[in-house]
């Protein structure tokens, strides 16, 4: 596949969470969130979801029976995560309700131990500049990590590089008024087991997050 598909053909990984009110009686939890079935996406700093209002509850409700001397914690909305990710893993979208990610794993895009792009990369990364655009974004992060394995200060060095190539390419594809962030977090923020190469491939990776529009 040469171009990223921002709709669902090829994926086949579909995990969603969600939304709930948790209320609690002193430390008893009395209801839970279903799990996702997931690797686990990364949260680097500034990548946290934004918290939604808080459904409001009445602690007075007739309705709403608790035992003797419990209260109701606040409510609380949890964001809504759709993940769908290819057949092989090598490129990955998640949905959140506030944001749009992006991570392609770096053998997608670069050679072994190199931040130059390959050939087929561009293709890839102009798609996502497409779904930027689409969202009306003023604000993207780029992000390169790797795995474990060499010198954690090589990977640091590395993983910034790759992240400085793609928003090469980002930046002659949108408005120059876009804001970039561009961090290299080396082996930080796993999102598979660094233990296999299954899960070492998947660490190798750049990752493009933005704003969902509001319109």
């Amino acid at each position: 596949m040469n171009r990223m598909s921002t709709g669902l053909p090829r994926r086949v990984r579909v995990a969603q969470a969600v939304a709930v009110t948790v209320l609690t009686t002193g430390s008893t939890l009395f209801g839970l969130a279903p799990a996702v079935a997931d690797d686990g996406p990364s949260v680097p700093p500034g990548t946290e979801a934004s918290a939604q209002p808080p459904v409001k509850t009445d602690g007075n409700d007739p309705d709403l029976k608790m035992p003797e001397g419990g209260t109701l914690a606040p409510g609380k909305v949890l964001d809504i995560v759709q993940v769908v990710e290819d057949l092989g893993g090598e490129e990955r979208r998640e949905d959140s309700n506030a944001d749009i990610k992006f991570a392609l794993q770096a053998e997608v895009l670069f050679g072994k131990d190199s931040a130059k792009l390959s050939s087929a990369a561009n293709s890839r990364i102009v798609a996502i500049a497409d779904e930027i655009e689409k969202q009306n974004a003023t604000k993207v992060r780029v992000f390169g990590f790797t795995d474990n394995l060499g010198s954690s200060a090589h990977g640091d060095v590395l993983s910034k590089q790759r992240a400085d190539a793609v928003n090469a390419v980002l930046s002659k594809q949108l408005d120059p008024s876009i804001t970039f962030e561009i961090r290299g977090y080396g082996e930080q923020y796993p999102i598979a087991d660094n233990a296999t190469e299954e899960g070492r491939k998947k660490n190798r990776r750049v990752e493009v997050s933005f704003p969902r529009g509001t319109s």
